[in-house]
């Protein structure tokens, strides 16, 4: 049999044949390392036999103590090995312990922080903005991508806090070096409006790509804005489309309308109606009122689709309904031209009124033209007055000459030769067609009222009001 040997216990017993008696080294030969650090079980036996064999030399169970001792000392030699694997295993079982103890510790902290950051996002979608702030602080103070980003949005808009500009561009910031592709996007637009940071269409377009490599759909959409409106980067509408492209193909609809406006117009693209259609239908089912009211245009027109009143009037209906004011003043056309639909000026009145409320000069002009005939309204002077000025106002040549009109013959206005010059005269740079003579016609029966000093200051009071871009026309 093959005894082991251990070389860090060094229990030595040699003897020799000297007198009968088997001659036993000293203690002292036994290395103290091998007597202590380790359990003593069978050392402290083979310790205790040798000194007993030591002294009781002479007898002869002497012998017998320091083979009993050796026994004891080559068992607890063979034993040691054990006692190092024994160690070896619980130290492993302890650290493991000790890692567990402190993944649980980390994985604890994590799902708590997971926990409070979808805390905070409920909020929001909740519109409870100071809860939402109280949740988002601590998580973005330590660090979290996510809530930094948010915690900027609920400064930019002022919910929950003092809206401020600056310190919303610090969170995105700080969330955007992380890689925050919302932040990113979100701190290019701070840019390009000059909102908490200086305005810089460079740094707006830099923070924008950086998003959009990351496939953040709006911002891929926004770099196609920049490069159409030639905002901090040379006006170019075929970058515009390969961005709209990649934003369109994502589904975003504003991208996909102005990819059908591009095809319409021939821009960066080769101009096809029917291209147009598609980018539009696309848009459209998202239920994106512009689309939806270009495709009612495409179908009154015969453009790139087959020319229906009826189709065109379902497409109008739907924009009109979300309130698009396009849509409400082609809606009161159709009706007023009995196109698609039984004829109706009440109708046609009411749509106008709609899209007029809301800005739509044609509307506006229209609106006054009921007003002044009479047609699905009754008619009043003072209202078709106040229509036309508001067109007017807003560069409308038709509106500026019935305006003018109305103050000659002063209905519904105080009587007026010298604004109603002007507003002839104003008009005649915008009159098309049949309504340059008119204008021009208008223009000589007033002035014929007029001297020629009263000519000459309507037409500085002109003058005056295209400068201004019609502001101070009164």
């Amino acid at each position: 049999m093959v005894r082991a040997r251990c070389n860090s216990v060094n229990h030595k017993f040699r003897g020799k044949k000297r007198g009968g008696h088997a001659e036993l080294f000293p203690l002292n030969d036994i290395p103290p390392s091998a007597l202590v650090s380790h359990p003593p079980t069978h050392s402290s036996t083979a310790i205790r036999l040798w000194r007993n064999a030591q002294r009781v030399s002479s007898d002869p169970s002497a012998i017998a103590h320091g083979r009993r001792a050796k026994a004891f000392a080559k068992e607890d030699t063979l034993r040691w090995p054990q006692y190092l694997v024994t160690a070896c295993v619980a130290l492993r079982f302890w650290m493991r312990c000790v890692f567990f103890a402190l993944f649980l510790v980390v994985a604890c902290a994590t799902v708590s922080k997971a926990d409070s950051y979808r805390d905070a996002v409920s909020a929001v979608h909740r519109d409870e903005y100071d809860l939402a702030a109280r949740l988002f602080r601590p998580l973005a103070d330590q660090g979290h991508a996510g809530a930094q980003s948010y915690l900027g949005v609920l400064y930019a808009n002022g919910q929950g806090l003092l809206q401020n500009y600056e310190i919303a561009g610090r969170w995105y910031r700080a969330a955007a070096q992380q890689g925050d592709a919302a932040a990113q996007f979100q701190l290019g637009l701070l840019y390009a409006n000059g909102q908490g940071v200086s305005q810089s269409y460079e740094e707006a377009i830099r923070w924008c790509r950086v998003a959009a490599d990351q496939r953040m759909v709006a911002a891929q959409f926004q770099l196609g804005e920049f490069y159409a409106n030639g905002q901090g980067v040379p006006q170019s509408y075929e970058e515009a489309g390969r961005w709209y492209r990649l934003a369109a193909d994502q589904g975003h609809a504003s991208a996909q309308f102005q990819l059908g406006l591009l095809s319409a117009n021939g821009q960066g693209v080769l101009q096809s109606d029917e291209d147009a259609v598609l980018w539009y239908q696309r848009a459209a089912q998202q239920g994106y009122a512009l689309a939806q009211s270009h495709l009612g245009m495409l179908s009154a027109r015969g453009q790139g689709l087959p020319k229906d009143y009826r189709v065109a009037l379902q497409w109008y209906r739907r924009a009109a309904d979300q309130g698009d004011a396009l849509a409400q003043f082609q809606l009161g056309v159709l009706y007023a031209n009995g196109q698609g639909v039984k004829q109706s000026y009440e109708e046609a009145a009411l749509w106008y009124r709609r899209a007029a409320e809301q800005g739509d000069v044609l509307a506006q002009f229209n609106l006054g033209v009921r007003y002044d005939n009479g047609q699905g309204v009754p008619q009043n002077y003072k209202e078709a007055a106040w229509w036309y000025r508001r067109a007017a106002q807003q560069g409308h040549a038709r509106a500026q000459g019935n305006l003018g009109v109305l103050y000659a013959s002063g209905q519904g206005l105080p009587k007026d030769v010298m604004r109603a010059y002007m507003w002839l005269t104003v008009a005649l740079p915008g009159s098309r067609g049949d309504d340059v003579k008119t204008a021009i016609s208008n223009q000589r029966r007033v002035a014929s009222d007029m001297t020629a000093e009263q000519i000459a200051q309507a037409q500085d009071m002109a003058r005056r009001c295209r400068e201004t871009q019609f502001e101070q026309c009164e």
